[in-house]
């Protein structure tokens, strides 16, 4: 790929999903996009971008898109999110909340491990979530991700990564050499197709916002705006959950760090603190994610 052919490819990619891409990447974006170009029958990635300048297929323009914002996941990812979910935060919105709701939000949601996480851990709290309503909202710019989390299909390899073995044998069924979710699993879930660089007001107001790992691909002024977006979903009691590279610090002045629950963040940090830490669960077991 010639120089000037990677600049162009790398502005519209920023233009249309934030994914910041620099020269030393050169070699994943070739890798994505062969196979894509194989598909559409062009000789190489000279002729991939020079349709993409003309604009003239959609459908090639969709594979591009969907290649490389395609980014890996699995099963309780980095752990610590989901203990706290379970142990701090759950507890917390039961003591704080007059009415039984709850609405979570997976941004960014890949291929569905994430979302999928989470229903499993409400589904185990069921009985301390009796006469509640859960709400489970999962987004991706990806459709063809969307449509393999609705399915809930994944390989053994996937299924190994992260999944503790007995929510494997509790919530999957081995189909041939695939597994799949559980019905009433993926049922807890509605994934919806979004960007987070467009307006995703419409989605509604959100306890809980998962967005992890998806801020390092943006560059400073993007990863402020998406913060700050979301922040006017939370209300004051809301929080969001980020990834163990990502911070709010020096980004924004909306969310707050919640004292002692790593990669939380809050509007009014010292209340929910307190509130948190006086409606976690004693002596928790943690969720065992031994793969």
């Amino acid at each position: 790929m010639k120089p000037g052919e990677f600049e162009y490819l790398a502005s519209f990619l920023k233009g249309r999903s934030g994914l910041i891409l620099n020269a030393d990447k050169m070699y994943l974006v070739e890798s994505r996009l062969q196979p894509v170009a194989r598909k559409h029958d062009l000789p190489g990635l000279s002729e991939l971008i020079w349709e993409l300048r003309l604009g003239r297929d959609q459908k090639l323009t969709q594979d591009i898109m969907e290649a490389m914002t395609t980014n890996e996941t699995f099963f309780f990812r980095d752990k610590t999110p989901y203990d706290t979910l379970r142990n701090e935060l759950i507890p917390f919105f039961q003591k704080a909340r007059s009415t039984k709701q709850l609405r979570i939000w997976s941004a960014a949601a890949s291929t569905g491990q994430e979302p999928y996480s989470i229903a499993m851990i409400l589904k185990e709290m069921s009985a301390a979530l009796q006469g509640w309503r859960t709400d489970i909202i999962a987004t991706d710019i990806s459709r063809e991700v969307l449509e393999k989390s609705r399915a809930g299909m994944y390989s053994q390899f996937e299924v190994q990564r992260g999944l503790p073995i007995q929510m494997l044998v509790k919530y999957f069924k081995q189909i041939g050499e695939m597994w799949q979710i559980d019905s009433g699993i993926r049922a807890m879930v509605q994934f919806k197709e979004g960007n987070l660089l467009a307006n995703f007001d419409g989605l509604g107001s959100f306890d809980i916002i998962f967005c992890r790992n998806v801020l390092i691909y943006f560059d400073q002024e993007t990863k402020k705006d998406v913060l700050e977006r979301m922040a006017r979903l939370l209300p004051e009691e809301g929080v969001l959950i980020l990834g163990a590279a990502e911070t709010v610090l020096g980004l924004t002045n909306t969310l707050k760090v919640v004292k002692g629950l790593r990669g939380v963040y809050c509007k009014n940090s010292e209340a929910v603190t307190a509130r948190v830490q006086a409606s976690a669960m004693r002596a928790p077991k943690p969720l065992s994610v031994a793969g």
